[in-house]
């Protein structure tokens, strides 16, 4: 009886590592926010927009405007674009 509990214990340990490794390789590749990475408030405010567009279409333009913004502030390299760094002058002594 005892020695069950503890395979059942160290299963259930064995599948929780192999699912955190599982996570954490799935967010080195960006697929998903897990442990070492935080999402910023727009990657955020973004999906809850794009589940908000499923559930009332007329939030679908609002959507599709965001989108465009993004695009054209990529393309035109805009340095205010999330995520980029702006490079800073040092001060010479």
């Amino acid at each position: 009886m005892g020695m069950k509990i503890f395979l059942w214990i160290a299963g259930a340990g064995i599948v929780l590592f192999l699912l955190d490794r599982i996570l954490l390789k799935m967010e080195s590749r960006g697929w998903i926010y897990y442990r070492r990475k935080k999402p910023n408030r727009s990657s955020l405010g973004n999906a809850f927009l794009e589940i908000q567009s499923f559930l009332e279409p007329s939030k679908k333009t609002l959507v599709e405007i965001k989108k465009e913004e993004k695009k054209e502030q990529a393309d035109s390299g805009d340095p205010r674009q999330p995520g980029r760094k702006i490079p800073q002058e040092r001060e010479r002594t």
